[in-house]
Order: structure tokens, then sequence, then C-alpha cells
């Protein structure tokens, strides 16, 4: 018989910068997975110290060992500590904190989708002439592996289309107006108690949050950055009770749409809500869940759910990919390239910054709802604009309600110009008989 030696375990040192509610999943994981992380890594991951503004304030996990501090120097000046996690969010301090962690040789854990959106090139090539690389799965779709999947899984297809609910602050609240008819401001309230919502919310109900995460996505897909500002993206405070009625009673569920495809050279993408038809699996997709629908040449149609909100779903992404790197780093040296394919599934040098498709060239139907006085021919009126417009309606639909001097009327149009709708309403909010309430774009295909 062999006298079987204990093996020897490596222990892998790293760092966390911000201790909050996703810091606090990611040492809540390092703790309870201690031993299984060995078995699978073949190595020990010790978290050796956290750096965040406010190292005193009780997380409900054990810091025991861990050094805290308030001075993020204390980990670029470590030379035992090999990798950061950069949980701070925004886009400064980040960026410079990840520069100076790259510069002190040590590779980076991110899930700050703003960060990897406007600043990632950069960052990108700077990682790439350190010799260090970054890992950022979790800035896009929680714990759903889409980031991945472009990078390798997918790596050999052409996408007819993307389309993505990738935030779950957003898609709760649509549900529980969906399904529990809650108003927009409870639900949304629902939604911080539960730690889905930050305390300002505007990132994710203006529609900022799912536009960066589109721009990652855009530029995974097709090999083209695209450029935050010239994202159009829209929220959800415009959704009332009645909109979530009137596209139940259509056959229809409204999300927060993150849409991306390319057209004739130029990237179609954009951020905002959308009636999808509720037989539609992505319609589906309930309360914090995210989900990414592809259509790709070589396998068709995929679509990836898993939940995109919250503590633990988050840091396990961020998780996976300091176990991927660590893998990486052990098997290469410094001057080797970690990480292959490259970070954003193309070279650096081979990305060119795409053309954006104008919203006013997209095409698509509407949902326009509007008050108008209750009066005979004001309907003709109304569809006389919206025809000199060329602009065809669909369908008309009126509640029955008390007697008022505006009545709420619902018209769906065939598929129209975005710049002829916006023209005609320009036209249409001159005019006294008709107050324009809403207008949703509608994604009959999905």
């Amino acid at each position: 018989q062999i006298d079987m030696q204990k093996e020897k375990i490596l222990t892998k040192k790293v760092a966390l910068i911000g201790f909050g509610i996703i810091g606090t999943g990611v040492v809540k994981i390092l703790q309870q997975k201690r031993e299984e992380l060995k078995k699978k890594l073949g190595m020990d991951v010790e978290l050796h110290t956290i750096c965040d503004l406010n190292i005193t304030k009780d997380r409900g996990v054990s810091t025991e060992g861990i050094h805290l501090t308030s001075d993020v120097n204390d980990i670029f000046n470590n030379n035992e500590i090999e990798v950061v996690i950069e949980l701070i969010g925004g886009y400064e301090p980040a960026r410079s904190f990840t520069l100076k962690a790259l510069d002190a040789g040590k590779d980076v854990v991110t899930a700050n989708k703003a960060l990897i959106a406007v600043h990632g090139k950069e960052l990108f090539a700077h990682a790439a002439a350190c010799g260090r690389t970054i890992g950022f799965e979790a800035s896009t779709g929680g714990c759903i592996p889409i980031l991945r999947s472009l990078r390798e899984s997918y790596t050999v297809n052409n996408y007819d289309y993307i389309v993505g609910i990738v935030n779950g602050t957003c898609n709760y609240i649509l549900t529980e107006m969906t399904e529990k008819g809650l108003d927009f401001q409870t639900a949304l309230k629902q939604a911080q108690e539960l730690g889905f919502a930050e305390a300002d919310p505007t990132f994710d109900i203006e529609g900022v949050d799912s536009a960066h995460k589109a721009s990652i996505l855009a530029t995974m897909a097709y090999g083209k950055t695209v450029s935050f500002k010239n994202i159009f993206h829209e929220g959800i405070t415009s959704i009332t009770d009645d909109d979530i009625s009137f596209a139940t009673e259509l056959g229809y569920t409204i999300k927060l749409i993150a849409y991306i495809r390319e057209l004739n050279g130029a990237i179609d993408i954009r951020v905002h809500p959308a009636m999808i038809p509720s037989t539609s699996e992505i319609a589906g997709v309930r309360g914090a869940l995210n989900a990414v629908q592809t259509n790709g040449d070589m396998i068709g149609y995929s679509l990836l759910v898993g939940n995109g909100a919250g503590s633990l779903p988050t840091a396990s992404a961020v998780i996976g990919d300091l176990l991927e790197i660590l893998r990486d780093r052990e098997n290469t040296s410094l001057s080797d390239a970690p990480h292959y394919p490259p970070p954003l599934g193309y070279r650096t040098d081979a990305l060119k910054e795409a053309k954006v498709l104008s919203l006013s060239e997209v095409t698509g139907e509407y949902y326009i709802k509007c008050s108008v006085i209750d009066k005979p021919m004001v309907l003709s009126q109304l569809s006389g604009v919206l025809g000199r417009h060329e602009i065809s309606i669909a369908s008309v639909y009126q509640k029955e309600q008390d007697k008022g001097e505006y009545v709420p009327v619902v018209i769906m149009t065939h598929i129209a110009t975005e710049e002829n709708i916006q023209n005609a309403l320009q036209e249409i909010k001159k005019a006294e008989y008709c107050k324009i309430a809403n207008i949703i774009r509608v994604f009959d295909q999905l």
C-alpha cells in the first residue's frame, strides 16, 4: 500500500474594495465555501484585506482575521495580494483604482458595468500591457454567464439580434405592477426593502444601468465599441397601471428591454419599455430575474435566464471570475496572456468604434395612449394627423369610464418610423382636442 501524503495547498491572497451589498455576498461565499473551493481549485483563497470608507458598520458577516482599512494603498502596496475585487461602482475612483491595481501587478475582478461600458477599452489595453487581466462577468446579467457564452461558447456566431432583460430592479417592479396591481412607487419601495434596488434607484429605473450593459453586450457580440452616450435609453417611470391593463388585454407584457442588432453596417442599440407578446418565453421572465435572448446563425435561438439582482447571485459570478483568473495565473507566467480569448472576445486592436443607428431611423409598431375630448370627429382628426405622417392605424381601443371632458384612447399602429411617430406626436401635442399620455414600442417578433 502507498502511504498518501497530504497535498500541500497553495494560499492565494485577494483583496476587496467596496463592502456593500455585493461585497458582503463575496465575503459570505469565500467564508462558507472555502473548503469546497480548495477541492475545486487546488488552492486556498484567503480574503486578506477589505477596503471601504466605513469599516465599522456591521454587515452581518465575520471579519475576523481580515485586515480592514480605509486606505486603498494598503492593497496596492501589498505584494502578497494577487487579485483585487472592485465593487464600489461608478466611474471614479473605480477607474483609477483599477489602473493602480494593474500597475501593481494585480489582476482585477469587477461587477462594475458603468466602468466597463465607458472605460473598458482603455482598461483592457492597460491590463494587457501589464500582463494582467480583468474579469467582469458579474457586470451584466447577474449570475447569467452571458458574457462568457458570447466570448467562448458562442464565439463563431453572427447574431440577428440580442434582446435582454438586464435590470432585475425594473423587472421586479413591472412584475409586481402586472401581477399584483401595485403602483410604481409601491413596487419600487418593495424592491428597495428586498435589496434589489439602491437607495437612489435612478440608474436602474431610468434605463442607465441597462444601457451600460447593452454597450458591453454589443461590443462582445459584434466586435465594435459602442459609446454609452450614443445609446438611447428610456426608463419605466412613465408606465402606469392603465398601460399595464391595456397591455394585458391586448395580449402583451411590458418589459424594460435592451435591444441590439446590426443593420446595414450600423448598430441599432436602445433601451426602453416594450410591449412583447405574453406568449413569448422572455415575457415569462418574472421578478428580479434577468434574461438574454440571442439568435445566432450557428446556434439558432438561445435564452439564458437567472437572478439579475441581489447579493449572492452577483457575488457568485464575481467568485467565478476570481477562480478562473487564479487557475490561469497558476499555469502561466507573468509575461504570458493569462486569459484567452481576449476579455471582450476580440483583440483590443481589432475593436472599431461602431456607427450607431439614429433612433429616428428605427422602425416598428407603437402603442399610443392619449386622452381625447369626448366630441364627434375628434378621432378622425387624430387619425388624420397620423395619416399625414405616414402612420397607419392597426386598431383603436377605448375604455368605458364615467362621463368626463376627456376619455382615454389607445391606438396601435402598423410599422412606422420613429421619426414619423415623433413628428406626429409633436403636432398632436399642439392640439387642444388630445393629450398624449404615453407611447410604448411594440415588439411583436419576440
